[in-house]
C-alpha cells in the first residue's frame, strides 16, 4: 500500500476579530476535504472552565500544534484557526510540520473589537472579549502580548480585504506548498 504524503497545515493568526474564523470557514468551503482546527473549540473541551494563564495557553496551543501535526501527517490538509499571540507557539508548528505554511490577518484593534462585539455566537468564539478586556481579562493585544509573526508567508489586511477574497490567497498559499 503507498503512503499517502503529508497534508499541508496553514495557521491563520491574528488578534481576536481580525477574521480568522471567517477566513478558515469561507476555506473549508473552498477546499474539499480541508480540516479546521478551532482554539476555541479545543478549549471548551480541554478547560470547560478557562483561566486563560500562561500555564494553561501553552499547554492548549502544544496540543494544537499536535493535533496540525497528526492530522497532515494523516494526508488532511489543515487550517489552524488561533490567535497564537506568542511566537513560539507558530515556531513550534512550523518546526513539527514539514508542509506549514504561516497567513497573518493584519487589523486594526478598533476594527478587531468593533466586529468582535457584532459577531454573536459565531463559530464557538467566546463573547465580549474586548469587553472583558477592560475587567482585567488577558486579551492578546490589550493586556496579554500579541507577537505579529516575523515572517509570514503571507499577510492580508482584513480592514482591506474581503473573507472570500482572503480565503482565495489563503488557497494559493496551500497550492504552493
Amino acid at each position: 500500500m503507498e503512503k499517502k504524503a503529508p497534508g499541508k497545515a496553514v495557521w491563520i493568526t491574528g488578534l481576536p476579530g481580525s477574521g480568522k474564523s471567517a477566513v478558515s470557514e469561507a476555506l473549508r468551503k473552498r477546499i474539499d476535504g480541508l480540516v479546521v482546527l478551532r482554539m476555541d473549540d479545543l478549549r471548551k473541551i480541554a478547560t470547560p472552565n478557562p483561566t486563560y494563564s500562561e500555564a494553561e495557553r501553552d499547554v492548549l496551543y502544544r496540543s494544537l500544534c499536535y493535533a496540525a501535526l497528526l492530522v497532515s501527517s494523516l494526508g488532511h490538509d489543515v487550517a489552524v484557526d488561533a490567535t497564537g499571540n506568542l511566537r513560539r507557539w507558530r515556531e513550534l508548528a512550523r518546526g513539527l510540520i514539514p508542509r506549514y505554511a504561516e497567513v497573518y490577518l493584519k487589523c486594526p484593534l478598533e476594527v478587531c473589537a468593533e466586529r468582535e462585539m457584532k459577531r454573536g455566537e459565531a463559530w464557538g468564539a467566546p463573547r465580549d472579549i474586548y469587553k472583558k478586556a477592560k475587567e482585567g481579562w488577558p486579551v492578546p493585544g490589550i493586556n496579554a502580548p500579541y507577537e505579529e509573526p516575523l515572517n509570514p508567508e503571507l499577510v492580508i489586511d482584513t480592514e482591506r480585504t474581503g473573507v472570500e477574497e482572503a480565503a482565495e490567497l489563503v488557497e494559493e498559499i496551500l497550492r504552493e506548498k
